[in-house]
């Protein structure tokens, strides 16, 4: 049976392809560009908040619209309707990431007549419930989950394996946010450990925290992991500024012995789908280079 599919959340596009029915998506968000052939669908949404400039540019434009609007973003109700989905996949991990559960209800509670859209909500917190969420979706979109998990979860182990023979666990922070500061939080740490890593800030789990220079000082991690969340490689190096110029960061382990690596957050680390694998792969690549190859460096994360 074919369903008219709905993405609101980049990582649920990745999931529906990777289970094999990107024909079956009628429409995505703005933030939706994974695979390439998603560019096609009739975008959905849009930003009330400004999506350029710097990092302190953008948390500016995101605090001004919280404090006179409960959302970020806009819905077009009307291309929704039009596109008559059967199920409407969302997320309720965070309301600034992407398009919201409440958002999407706001919209569909408006509709009159007809037989209303499933929705399917997505709250990933850590490596099992992001397995778990593609198991959730591919039962609303009538698919398999089975041969893709097993897959992952082999990748994931072949990797986690290897790493056991490494002759150190580095210390690592990761940058989630550049400024204000925020340390990767939910399934990262997870990732840090199944590297072969041992993770310096956030917590398995919790939702990313807001953190300080002095908490990186404390911690004086080995390695420092820059991944912003919706951020380009060029976009983060463009930003760094904003941390390189202070002293205390200078003064860091890792910036002294050239162990800070920026990566592709846009495309990796903070979409919770199948590329999560490809995340952990760009981690083990960056602390084990004796060990791990898979050709990412310097296209999806480059020496800062």
């Amino acid at each position: 049976m074919m369903r008219r599919i709905l993405s609101l959340l980049p990582s649920a596009t990745e999931i529906v392809a990777a289970l094999g029915a990107s024909n079956e998506l009628v429409g995505r968000s703005h933030e939706c560009d994974f695979p390439a052939e998603v560019a096609r669908l009739p975008v959905c949404t849009a930003p009330k908040v400004r999506v350029t400039g710097t990092s302190e540019e953008i948390h500016r434009s995101v605090t001004e619209v919280l404090e006179r609007d409960i959302s970020v973003y806009r819905v077009d109700g009307e291309m929704l309707r039009s596109l008559r989905p059967d199920v409407i996949v969302t997320q309720v991990q965070c309301d600034i990431c992407a398009v919201s559960l409440r958002d999407v209800e706001a919209v569909v509670g408006e509709w009159m007549g007809g037989d209303e859209p499933r929705i399917v909500a997505l709250n990933p917190s850590t490596v099992s419930s992001i397995c778990s969420d593609i198991g959730l979706v591919a039962e609303a979109i009538g698919r398999d989950a089975r041969g893709l998990l097993r897959t992952m979860q082999v990748r994931i182990d072949a990797m986690a394996g290897r790493a056991q023979s490494a002759a150190a666990r580095p210390v690592i922070a990761t940058i989630e946010w550049i400024s204000p500061l925020m340390a990767a939080g939910n399934w990262v740490p997870e990732l840090i450990e199944l590297a072969g890593g041992r993770n310096a800030l956030g917590m398995a789990g919790r939702h990313s925290p807001w953190i300080h220079v002095a908490d990186l000082m404390a911690t004086d991690p080995d390695i420092i992991v820059v991944m912003p969340c919706g951020f380009s490689i060029e976009k983060s190096l463009a930003d760094l500024p904003l941390l390189t110029g202070d002293a205390t960061w200078r003064s860091l382990r890792a910036v002294r012995n050239g162990r800070v690596f920026v990566a592709d957050g846009h495309s990796f680390f903070n979409r919770p789908g199948p590329r999560i694998v490809e995340s952990l792969e760009i981690l083990a690549e960056m602390v084990h280079p004796e060990l791990f190859d898979f050709g990412h460096r310097q296209t999806d994360w480059v020496v800062a």
